[in-house]
């Protein structure tokens, strides 16, 4: 009798086990799982760091007032070193995770590799700032920052309007679809404009340490100007080559120079009026920017750039179209996805890149939003 009744306090035991667990389990479906992917090591480190760290701040916020419609969101950013294949690995390991919407990835190479991934899933995913249109083929990407093509037009644009300068020299990364991407609509923007491009010298991922040849055929073709449509270490490396050969042209670029300032033993008086194609300076007026960038400041020891400021307004972006649908966590991927993608042309944020007109998107995904410019003047990005 005994021993029955020690084997029904087990069985009872393991019941109220499971019903506990179910419980917990329960609370954590009431959350929103969203799952960020960028480079937090490597090249490319700048701009993933600060994407997972602004990222966070935004789902604190949230949190701390309330959630989204009342529920709680957990948050996991994974590194992929700007590695198509990592990235991949990366979104693999959030998908077991539970991810149910995907802020990323950082960079336009290793999103592409992933929209395939999201796209076969029909995962609700927003890219902070990989701006390559190849990233929103699918219909379920969305994005913040303003497409490859549009940045080359809008730099070649703001050249011309601004009559920065009368030759312009190029080089880019032809191995690279951001870079190209940019590259080939400045180049039809600029036969409009009151400029000459008068040399466009390409590199690859192969050879993008020595910048002599193309820095060489820029000075000899008189360039006023060198717009670099690349990334920031290369750029670095660029104004150093140019600084050691003499050669002192203006320089312009795209989101991708944001980061130049933090690349490590890099003299950064060499960057010293360069500008830059961005919607966001940390040095703006207004109370939310430096809200913004004083809890930044505060939590991570640095004055955030535009990655920063884009993947902030992902996540309320996120937030907003959830609101939008009236979407709940029990909803599965899929669902939640076809209702987010109906719900995001019809929303808008102000957020902190949105200018004075906001963010607002097109069915396709592209983002629409006023370009602005910065310039580098004693070591800090200043609004022009």
């Amino acid at each position: 009798m005994k021993k029955a009744v020690s084997m029904l306090l087990i069985a009872a035991m393991v019941v109220s086990g499971l019903t506990a667990c179910g419980s917990s389990s329960k609370k954590a479906d009431d959350k929103f799982y969203i799952g960020g992917i960028g480079p937090t090591t490597g090249g490319a480190a700048i701009y993933g760091t600060a994407v997972k760290n602004a990222a966070q701040i935004a789902v604190d916020e949230i949190n701390e007032a309330g959630g989204i419609d009342g529920h709680q969101i957990e948050y996991k950013f994974e590194d992929d070193q700007h590695d198509p294949e990592k990235s991949v690995n990366a979104y693999n390991t959030l998908k077991d995770w539970g991810m149910q919407v995907l802020m990323g990835t950082v960079t336009s190479g290793p999103c592409v590799a992933v929209v395939d991934k999201t796209g076969q899933d029909n995962m609700f995913q927003v890219t902070p700032s990989a701006s390559s249109t190849d990233v929103i083929v699918n219909g379920n990407v969305f994005q913040i920052c303003f497409t490859d093509p549009n940045q080359g037009t809008a730099s070649a644009q703001y050249i011309g309007d601004n009559k920065l300068a009368s030759k312009v020299a190029v080089i880019y990364n032809s191995s690279d679809v951001y870079s190209s991407g940019i590259t080939d609509k400045f180049l039809e923007e600029a036969k409009g404009q009151d400029f000459e491009v008068v040399a466009t010298e390409a590199f690859t991922e192969d050879s993008k340490t020595d910048f002599s040849t193309q820095l060489k055929k820029a000075q000899d073709a008189g360039a006023e100007m060198v717009f670099l449509p690349i990334y920031y270490t290369e750029a670095s490396v660029i104004l150093k080559q140019a600084d050691t050969m003499g050669y002192a042209p203006k320089f312009f670029g795209c989101d991708g120079l944001d980061g130049i300032l933090d690349v490590e033993n890099f003299d950064t008086s060499l960057a010293e009026g360069v500008m830059l194609l961005t919607p966001f300076a940390a040095d703006a007026e207004d109370e939310a920017t430096q809200d913004f960038v004083k809890k930044y400041k505060d939590a991570y020891g640095d004055t955030p750039n535009q990655f920063a400021a884009d993947a902030y307004d992902a996540i309320y972006t996120i937030k907003a179209a959830i609101e939008e649908a009236g979407a709940t966590p029990d909803m599965s991927v899929s669902d939640l996805c076809d209702a987010l993608k109906e719900a995001m042309p019809n929303i808008s944020i102000q957020g902190l890149t949105g200018g004075e007109e906001g963010l607002n998107w097109e069915p396709t995904g592209e983002v629409v939003k006023q370009p602005k410019a910065v310039i580098i003047e004693k070591g800090a990005y200043v609004g022009m």
